[in-house]
């Protein structure tokens, strides 16, 4: 396994990161995404990222009991705040970023996680209802309590990470990265963010480097979708998968399989190895619904892929890239859900 700094910080994590969405509590059965995580760890990755909003905090509570009895000091645990959780009816402040709200939900993270803090809490969306300075002084106080250690965000901005840096830097804290969509096909961060990022010191953290599977290369035109795939699932994995699903995409990603096998990979750990190419990205969030997926996924790591094999990945794909700066932006929640 290779470690990259998260941001300009100190702090060290894992570039092969293991994240818990759409699996644990939810997917696969408790003791699948225990023996998930075990085999991360005998892989030799140590930062587990998730949110308290996965499997409506099941999620957080799996993580934390497959993790217990390790060495809390050797791991790196991410959660995330912004939606709400729990059951109904739920309140008016049960989501965004309002002080109540963060200040409730640090707390139920860290009891369902089992821990007394998190190296890293990131502000799951931007919340355009709340003052940003209000969010960020939670965040300040958050952290000086030592319930976490840095802050991050996940899909804003570049001019809402730069806002909250400065806010940041002004409340004496570290504000080290943010979690976005990217992928081969998916790169809207490239023109805008990634540049912001690297001028501010913060690292990208990448959710869906396989662009929720279908650069595995498992998914084939004219073919249904292999059973208990995510594109099956309609709790909610078919929905974001779906963008990708068209004949287009699927036959060129079947194109890539040549590149891969230049590199003695198969074409998911060619898609990971790719978004770990950008310098601005410190990791690359990966989840399992089985242990061997792990143990393939790390073979990811430390691998480096010339600029002409690159190239090729360019060409192969072409116009089936997405690059829009602008649906960044559309990711931000447009109203209140409550």
């Amino acid at each position: 396994m290779e470690f990259r700094y998260l941001g300009n910080s100190g702090l060290q994590i894992s570039e092969i990161t293991y994240g818990n969405w759409l699996t644990h509590g939810s997917q696969v059965e408790n003791d699948v995404a225990t023996a998930c995580v075990h085999a991360a760890l005998e892989a030799g990755i140590t930062t587990f990222d998730t949110a308290d909003v996965y499997a409506n905090g099941r999620a957080e509570e799996v993580l934390g009991a497959a993790l217990k009895g390790r060495r809390r000091e050797s791991l790196e645990i991410f959660t995330k705040v912004y939606w709400p959780i729990g059951p109904a009816p739920l309140g008016r402040n049960d989501t965004g970023l309002s002080r109540k709200h963060m200040m409730e939900a640090i707390d139920g993270s860290l009891r369902r996680l089992g821990t007394d803090y998190v190296d890293l809490y990131q502000a799951h969306r931007y919340d355009s209802f709340t003052p940003l300075e209000e969010t960020m002084q939670a965040f300040a106080d958050i952290v000086r309590a030592g319930k976490a250690l840095y802050i991050g965000v996940s899909e804003w901005t570049a001019e809402q990470i730069r806002q909250a840096h400065t806010m940041a830097r002004q409340l004496g804290i570290s504000l080290i990265s943010n979690q976005p969509q990217y992928s081969m096909l998916w790169r809207v961060i490239e023109p805008e963010v990634v540049p912001t990022c690297r001028e501010l010191g913060l690292s990208q953290i990448v959710w869906s480097p396989m662009a929720q599977g279908v650069l595995s290369g498992k998914y084939l035109r004219g073919q249904p979708p292999p059973a208990g795939s995510r594109a099956t699932d309609e709790k909610g994995g078919a929905n974001f998968i779906k963008r990708f699903m068209t004949d287009d995409v699927l036959t060129r990603v079947q194109q890539l399989q040549p590149i891969a096998a230049e590199l003695g990979l198969n074409t998911a750990q060619l898609a990971i190895a790719w978004v770990l190419q950008n310098d601005n990205v410190a990791a690359a969030l990966v989840g399992a619904s089985r242990p061997e997926q792990v143990t393939e996924n790390v073979k990811a790591a430390g691998v480096q892929i010339p600029e002409e094999l690159l190239a090729r990945v360019d060409q192969v794909l072409g116009d089936a890239v997405t690059s829009d700066a602008a649906l960044v932006a559309r990711s931000t929640p447009p109203k209140r859900l409550l």
